[in-house]
């Protein structure tokens, strides 16, 4: 494998770099780069910027109105956008319920929800988990009755990132109890102004409000709102998530993270020395720094190969680990001035349960790599 950028490649960075100095604005910089909560509106704000240059949909092939990147021009975008300060790109919909209607939806779907998805006009949450449904997702009981025209919702789903700020969700339900669990369960896409919706706050450990309870009471969503077939949900849930378990990696985030922490363990606390000069600290700085090289160089050669398998589950387990190591070795490097570092450190800790569980994703390697 090639590791060596080609000169057009190196174009590309370039002008990636040059449009996130230009549209980047001041405060969203500032944010990301102090690990302060964003608003509804930085993302909408950078997600419009994206849009407005032609690359409202970085992932996406030109069929569907993206730039139809390769997996290395992706790879390049990704780190340099990190690197500027710029927020993640939101995955619910770009990157997990896009792929989905791509592969699976109708034409009238992929006409009505993909150009609102990359335009930032429709903002998307995802209703997966459940109390007592969460990495043993095929136990779901939200409810979908047949009505005819339309599907009746009742039930609750739980950890709902973002949802507050979300026009429509799409969801996982149960349309068949009488079979095997995970052959009972279909992909509806549900505008969350309909009645018989409630959004709940769950306040994390933070003080921030980013995950939600949902209630669904009698929801009526239209029959045109099935992705795919009936009671084939769960075949669309695992295409989803290995998109998902993807992203997760956050080669990028993770790069700049680790710049960061090198500089708070380059400076002089008083009456001491860098943290950094200290060998202990030095060799856990220099094993997660090791540890990332090898993970950025096993995620490109699993998007070489544009297929979205049980690799993916490698990517998640590593990638989210050493994001949680980089937070942990922050907080020891600020030392007593640690505070400003709290919440991003408590915010790491789902790292390796939301997308599937860590233990979960271990399985998944066990039988379908290695069969075991």
């Amino acid at each position: 494998m090639d590791l060596d950028f080609t000169e057009e490649e190196n174009a590309f960075r370039d002008e990636v770099r040059d449009f996130a100095r230009e549209k980047l604005p001041a405060d969203i910089h500032h944010k990301v780069m102090n690990g302060l909560h964003l608003t509804r509106d930085d993302y909408v704000s950078w997600q419009r910027a994206l849009f407005a240059r032609g690359w409202g949909g970085v992932s996406w092939p030109k069929e569907f109105g993206g730039p139809g990147w390769s997996a290395t021009e992706l790879y390049i975008f990704e780190e340099e956008c990190a690197a500027a300060g710029a927020p993640r790109l939101i995955p619910f919909g770009l990157r997990m319920l896009a792929p989905v209607l791509m592969a699976f939806g109708s034409r009238a779907q992929q006409e009505r929800f993909l150009p609102k998805i990359m335009s930032a006009e429709e903002w998307w949450c995802q209703g997966y988990s459940e109390p007592g449904a969460g990495s043993d997702l095929a136990s779901l009981r939200t409810r979908a009755e047949n009505c005819g025209d339309h599907y009746r919702v009742t039930g609750q789903k739980t950890w709902t990132t973002l949802g507050q700020y979300a026009d429509w969700m799409f969801c996982l339900v149960r349309t068949d109890s009488e079979v095997k669990p995970q052959r009972g369960i279909s992909f509806l896409l549900i505008d969350m102004k309909s009645p018989g919706i409630t959004v709940r706050p769950i306040i994390t450990l933070d003080g921030g409000h980013e995950v939600n309870e949902v209630w669904l009471e009698d929801v009526r969503v239209p029959m045109e709102n099935r992705v795919g077939e009936e009671n084939q949900g769960w075949s669309y849930a695992k295409f989803l998530l290995g998109h998902e378990r993807t992203n997760i990696a956050g080669i990028g985030i993770a790069k700049r993270e680790l710049a960061h922490l090198k500089r708070v363990a380059k400076a002089e606390m008083k009456n001491a020395r860098p943290l950094l000069e200290d060998p202990l600290f030095a060799a856990k700085v220099a094993q997660v720094e090791v540890d990332l090289m090898a993970l950025e160089i096993t995620n490109l050669r699993v998007l070489s190969t544009e297929k979205m398998g049980p690799e993916a589950s490698i990517l998640k387990i590593k990638g989210s680990e050493i994001q949680q190591d980089i937070s942990e070795l922050l907080m020891q490097a600020a030392g007593p001035y640690a505070q400003p570092f709290a919440a991003n450190y408590c915010n790491q800790r789902k790292l390796s349960i939301y997308g599937g569980s860590n233990e979960i994703q271990r399985n998944i390697i066990s039988q379908m790599m290695l069969g075991l």
